[in-house]
């Protein structure tokens, strides 16, 4: 077993990567075995093989890393609601983190936290997915984008709707709270929502990342490169 991590303090988040190996690779059955029913149901609900692994190792990544912060190992961590359907939580423990999770194409992610944290991290978007987004954005981030080239525009889009939706989790409201509701662009940073601190993080090329925190001050990050187990030591990278 690892030593047992310090939860990050205020203004501080411990952001967990891991690249997901692609659906040849087998999950070992003592690992599918750590899930609660409610996650298995939803890993077989999935249509595809590749999307069942996807959701099954991102869980797993979930339930290890929160198992280094808190008493309970990882088959034994409950999971709930904040509200039906907001922020996702830990029940029956006196004192929890509060966590986010992310994945997408290969890669996955965790934010931990002592406050309200979200967490996204998604492939570079493809020029037809950034003009067909477009609309859903704010006026002044849309004005943005349209001032920039093709290539560039796709990049700084992926690095917007990853703020938008790390912001989005970090309320518990996810996508239905609409995208053009609050401004998260960078030309104007005072305008961005109050009481709260998004920015962009490190991520492999070919993505990009974004944590937001519930803080009236820019937040800390420290990129850790998350083992597929917990008995395993893991790279921490600080970005200020």
């Amino acid at each position: 077993m690892s030593e047992r991590r310090v939860l990050p303090g205020p203004g501080s988040v411990d952001l967990w990567l891991l690249a997901v190996p692609g659906p040849g690779a087998a999950v070992p059955a003592r690992e599918y075995a750590l899930l609660d029913g409610a996650e298995r149901r939803r890993a077989r609900g999935f249509a595809t093989p590749g999307g069942r692994d996807r959701y099954v190792r991102a869980h797993l990544l979930l339930r290890h890393v929160l198992a280094r912060y808190v008493e309970p190992d990882a088959a034994a961590l409950r999971f709930g609601r904040e509200l039906p359907h907001g922020r996702p939580v830990l029940r029956g423990l006196s004192f929890a983190p509060h966590f986010s999770l992310s994945h997408s194409h290969g890669l996955a992610a965790v934010a931990v936290a002592s406050a309200a944290v979200g967490v996204d991290v998604q492939r570079i978007c493809p020029p037809g997915t950034v003009e067909a987004c477009l609309s859903r954005l704010h006026p002044i981030e849309r004005a943005e984008l349209e001032l920039l080239g093709p290539v560039e525009r796709t990049r700084a889009f992926s690095r917007l709707w990853s703020r938008k939706e790390a912001y989005l989790k970090g309320l518990g409201t996810g996508l239905s709270r609409p995208p053009r509701a609050d401004f998260l662009g960078d030309t104007d940073r005072a305008s961005r929502p109050s009481g709260w601190s998004v920015r962009d993080v490190p991520a492999p090329s070919g993505y990009a990342a974004a944590t937001a925190l519930r803080a009236e001050e820019p937040h800390r990050v420290t990129v850790r490169t998350a083992p597929p187990t917990a008995g395993e030591e893991a790279d921490s990278t600080p970005v200020r």
